[in-house]
């Protein structure tokens, strides 16, 4: 029987009840499996590491995950930590160091939820975005000078790369190749952005030829807002920048019915290093404690973490138990308009599983 070693890491806010939820689903998983089994790694750093210790993580801290084959991640967000020291802290010091550069996120209105474009049906609405996740806009090159004086100035340099957008539109192609659609939309802005923007167009130009099989067209990303509103069916598999698929991709959540269901992986295509997954949603101390967290965001990201081991079939499962439970309207939680509570929702999930053949060889 296969064991797969899973860190997992709830960070800040509400991650620590939604990492404890998918730890919970994989669990009942591996229960009913006679071909896996997880075993897990609880990894306590975020805010609270950091006032203890002035880190987020440890120095060596990618060297305890290292040998992981996933990893389970919630959230980076201290309402006392400033957001650059919790983000390049935690989250951007694992996916820049194991090289996860191409982020996925796949939207679409699940059964049972009221989105709000309302002439949109739910068929129109299938997307996955892909966001490069290595360089650009979080490249991290910059710097301040003259603080505090009239003359302060301060540059962040976003920074592309011929390999690094290369092997993300690559990636990208690949990804809408293996759709039924076919169909990719290169996001850019090289109307304004004349030198890397202008890049990134000529080498997606240049990596569309590798796939003619591939329908692909080019959008500005202020031009994509509105098209994502307007004309949801015209779109499919979608690649940007770094910055740009961020912003994108949490509209993407909004327009599908709440950032709440939605899932990220941070993949590393080569598969050098483990992928992390983890819920879009972000810490929202406001709520955290009151067990009122959507925890369908992180299940759908349990989806993306079998998916990448190759368990299909227990992705599948996982899939249609989150379906059966958005489908059934008093089992969501208040940022879809309704009562339950973070565990109710998990429980559904895992009593559904339950009920399930046992995973198939």
């Amino acid at each position: 029987m296969k064991t797969y070693q899973i860190a997992t890491i709830p960070g800040d806010g509400i991650g620590k009840e939604v990492v404890p939820a998918g730890r919970q689903v994989l669990e009942a998983l591996g229960a009913a499996s006679n071909t896996f089994k997880f075993s897990f790694e609880d990894f306590d750093w975020g805010g609270d590491y950091y006032r203890a210790n002035g880190v987020m993580m440890p120095a060596d801290g990618l060297d305890a995950l290292r040998n992981k084959d996933a990893i389970l991640f919630g959230s980076a967000g201290d309402p006392d930590i400033a957001d650059h020291i919790t983000l390049w802290g935690l989250r951007l010091k694992i996916c820049q160091g194991f090289d996860q550069y191409a982020n996925v996120r796949p939207t679409r209105i699940l059964p049972g939820i009221d989105g709000p474009l309302k002439r949109c049906a739910p068929e129109d609405l299938n997307w996955v975005i892909v966001r490069e996740n290595s360089e650009g806009e979080y490249s991290g090159v910059g710097g301040r000078v003259h603080q505090g004086h009239p003359i302060e100035a301060a540059t962040d340099v976003s920074m592309m790369t011929r390999v690094g957008v290369e092997r993300i539109l690559r990636f990208a192609f690949k990804l809408a190749q293996s759709r039924p659609r076919k169909l990719l939309t290169v996001i850019t802005k090289s109307n304004a952005q004349r030198h890397a923007m202008v890049m990134w167009d000529e080498i997606a130009l240049q990596v569309s030829k590798e796939f003619p099989d591939v329908k692909w067209d080019k959008e500005l990303v202020d031009a994509a807002t509105a098209r994502m509103v307007n004309r949801p069916a015209t779109l499919d598999t979608i690649v940007a920048t770094n910055l740009h698929a961020d912003i994108l991709s949490d509209l993407a959540a909004a327009l599908a019915g709440s950032l709440g269901i939605a899932p990220t992986g941070n993949i590393d295509p080569e598969r050098r290093y483990p992928s992390m997954f983890e819920p879009i949603h972000g810490s929202a101390f406001d709520i955290m404690g009151k067990g009122l967290a959507n925890p369908i965001g992180t299940f759908w990201s349990v989806v993306m973490l079998l998916e990448h081991l190759g368990e299909q079939e227990a992705a599948n499962q996982v899939m249609r138990a989150i379906e059966s439970v958005t489908a059934t309207p008093a089992l969501h939680t208040r940022d879809l308009g309704g009562q339950a509570t973070t565990a109710e929702v998990t429980k559904a999930v895992c009593d559904f599983l339950g009920k399930q053949e046992r995973v198939a060889a």
